[in-house]
């Protein structure tokens, strides 16, 4: 439908209902108006790393590993098979007449939210630390699951928590997130920013205050700065509940009517929940208008017509998307290929990895071998054929006739074993050890999901869980070559010294077992990279209510961490330098021009590989305020055993601009450096293996 037609149907559409059936519009649960031909719809759906909750569907890595894979192009092509199954799903509900939860086209789905402290237990759905990086993974997701025409959407992706949300979790109901200007519009804002200028279809409020007003009833975060500041033109929806906090957690309001008054005025469309239906309320004792509700109203329904839910079925584009390409073999394939994409190789001591001939007798051991748990994370879909890391190791040896695997649990995942079953000696016999340990959905994750947490979801401690460690310790005093391969969505602190190689696997996906196996044997050569820092231990992190960035994320950490952001081993080398005379093509930059940033990269060793290489920007010398670097481009290259190839990418004088105390953005007069490098700089010297990177100085006038 034409957009001219669209709006005309809106408008006609509205002025033909009544009060009441507007306001039930409102609410997630949008139930039919059959006079009008408008059929029932829920707004609620999930894919943050495949269609969830809706049966089987592709099960892709957790979101913080699609991050790791710094790979907009690839992120976009996975969104897009996501969305392809999501509207086969649709189209199957459709035709047996179900038009309940987890089987629309609204998706929620992108969580851009900043991990900025590894204790949070959702920052596993987000997609790292940098806000650079969490805009152009974001705005790839979002473009894979909206498809190419803005008028007609593929599906409609949701850009959450708006705003200034990562935890406590046992607090969000009540927290009040207070920040700087400058930390708000140059570190929690920016992703949320791009993607509302690339036209993502909805922004969904936190549940928490930020600057004292509920976000999902705030004016200055809703209007100011969204509507007006930025031209948001789709719709708002509240996180679930969220509204209902402001008179039984906030107490910001007395009674639900004032609530959803509250939160409509701001400029809120819809609420997931159940305030909503108090707007009848709210309008007798006049505090709403009917203006109001209706410009609400038609927000919502621009989204409906605009996925073709009010077409007939000959105008949908995608009416031939069946069942059959569920979980079907070309997606299954990506599956494995972003998983192996996002296993970062922290540690490889002696070339340790990958495994070979040296090797007969291999114990692998650890509950997260054969937990199925640990490839899921949170917010998932089903799969017939999840691949634990057991069988996928089993698979890779079934033909190695000269390997011996064996499997031990040897210890609990979520607690201590019991005493009299301390049993160690199992690896004097054997050639090698392969551990997997770390975390999974039921340790960390959303409030009331994590089922082992003591803290709501969250970590009251990043390192590996005690008696994981403890159990760790005595097999690696048997003095055996050891494997660590952790799982996890967010830092695990580990002693330097406890293994001789660790791969860190995220929740990899229905293929993680797989992936790990193909990476382990060297099927594969290791890719991925941090989009997080990984601290040395939780006494270097700043309070964890305290949502000042001083002291966080490689930005503004001055400690040394155990592994920086963007880090990341390869199983061959590669070495950085000057594509010509410079690295830069200018000396100096003022406002409105453009340099470009050109490097050679050579990959040293025996194997082909993949580099990510990462462009970072520092004022030289830093202000007090200044960040230690900011990342500002990255690019992901296949370059063949002995191949050096030249990357050139270019900077806008924007990248150079810095924000100020008022969170106005300024270009501030002075030199700077420009960073090339496989990992963030860093104030002090770590040692891990990195490319040495490059870097040369220029003037911004």
């Amino acid at each position: 439908m034409h957009k001219e037609a669209r709006e005309s149907a809106i408008k006609a559409l509205i002025s033909k209902m009544t009060l009441e059936e507007k306001v039930s519009q409102l609410s997630y649960t949008s139930p039919a108006i059959e006079r009008l031909g408008i059929p029932a719809y829920n707004w609620w759906n999930e894919c943050l790393h495949g269609v969830a909750r809706s049966g089987i569907a592709t099960v892709f890595p957790q979101a913080i590993a699609l991050a790791a894979t710094f790979d907009e192009g690839f992120v976009r092509e996975v969104a897009k098979a996501i969305s392809d199954e999501a509207r086969a799903k649709y189209n199957e509900a459709i035709k047996q007449g179900n038009r309940g939860q987890y089987w629309g086209l609204t998706f929620w789905t992108p969580n851009i939210n900043i991990f900025r402290d590894p204790r949070w237990g959702r920052g596993q759905e987000t997609y790292g630390e940098d806000p650079y990086l969490t805009s152009r993974i974001g705005l790839a997701f979002v473009q894979g699951l909206q498809g190419d025409d803005p008028e007609q959407l593929k599906t409609a992706a949701c850009a959450k928590h708006f705003a200034v949300h990562s935890g406590p979790e046992n607090q969000r109901h009540t927290f009040d997130a207070q920040v700087s200007k400058k930390d708000l519009f140059e570190t929690y804002l920016p992703a949320f920013k791009l993607l509302v200028e690339a036209g993502v279809e909805a922004v969904m409020g936190a549940y928490n205050r930020t600057l004292g007003e509920p976000c999902c009833g705030s004016t200055y975060l809703l209007q100011d700065i969204l509507r007006d500041e930025w031209g948001f033109k789709g719709h708002v929806v509240s996180d679930c509940w969220a509204i209902r906090d402001f008179h039984e957690n906030h107490r910001v309001t007395a009674a639900p009517e004032a609530s959803a008054a509250k939160a409509l005025n701001a400029g809120c469309d819809l609420n997931c929940g159940c305030t909503y239906p108090y707007l009848t309320v709210a309008y007798k004792q006049g505090l709403v208008s009917e203006a109001a509700i209706d410009t609400a109203l038609t927000r919502l329904l621009r989204t409906r017509f605009k996925l073709g839910m009010f077409d007939s079925p000959d105008q949908d584009p995608y009416r031939g998307l069946g069942r059959e390409i569920i979980n079907g073999e070309k997606h299954r394939a990506l599956a494995l290929e972003a998983a192996c994409k996002s296993i970062v190789l922290l540690k490889n001591d002696k070339s340790l990895l990958p495994l070979d001939e040296r090797f007969k007798h291999i114990l692998l051991l650890g509950p997260g071998a054969a937990n199925p748990h640990t490839l899921l994370g949170n917010y998932y879909g089903l799969s017939p054929r999840l691949v634990t890391i057991l069988e996928g190791l089993a698979g890779k040896v079934q033909d190695k006739y000269g390997i011996n695997l064996e499997y031990r649990q040897a210890c609990l995942q979520y607690e201590a074993n019991h005493p009299s079953n301390l049993i160690f000696g199992e690896a004097h016999e054997k050639d090698l050890i392969i551990a997997v340990f770390g975390l999974d959905g039921a340790m960390e994750g959303e409030e009331g999901d994590a089922i082992a947490s003591d803290s709501n979801g969250d970590r009251e401690a990043i390192e590996l869980p005690p008696w994981q460690l403890a159990y760790l310790r005595k097999i690696r005093a048997e003095g055996k070559p050891l494997v660590l391969v952790l799982t996890g969505g967010s830092p695990i602190a580990v002693p330097e010294d406890i293994a001789d190689a660790i791969l860190f696997v995220w929740y990899p996906g229905e293929q993680g077992g797989a992936a790990v196996a193909d990476i382990l044997f060297g099927d594969r050569s290791p890719s991925g990279k941090l989009p997080i820092t990984f601290p040395a231990s939780t006494a270097q992190l700043p309070p964890y209510d305290d949502y000042a960035l001083q002291g966080r994320t490689y930005r503004y950490m001055q400690e040394p961490p155990l592994y920086p952001f963007g880090f990341g081993l390869s199983y061959t080398s590669f070495r950085l330098g000057y594509a010509g005379a410079s690295l830069l093509s200018a000396k100096e930059l003022k406002a409105g021009d453009t340099v470009q940033v050109r490097v050679q990269v050579s990959n040293t060793g025996n194997r082909d590989g993949e580099a990510v290489m990462q462009v970072y920007v520092a004022k030289d010398p830093p202000g007090a305020q200044d960040p230690i670097a900011s990342l500002r481009k990255f690019e992901r290259r296949f370059i063949h055993a002995g191949e050096t190839l030249e990357l050139c990418v270019e900077l806008p004088s924007s990248a150079f601009e810095t924000i100020n105390e008022e969170g106005l953005s300024v270009l501030v007069p002075g030199s700077y450096k420009v960073i090339v490098a496989d990992a963030a700089p860093l104030p002090v010297a770590v040692e891990r293996g990195a490319t040495v990177p490059v870097s040369e100085t220029i003037r911004v006038r």
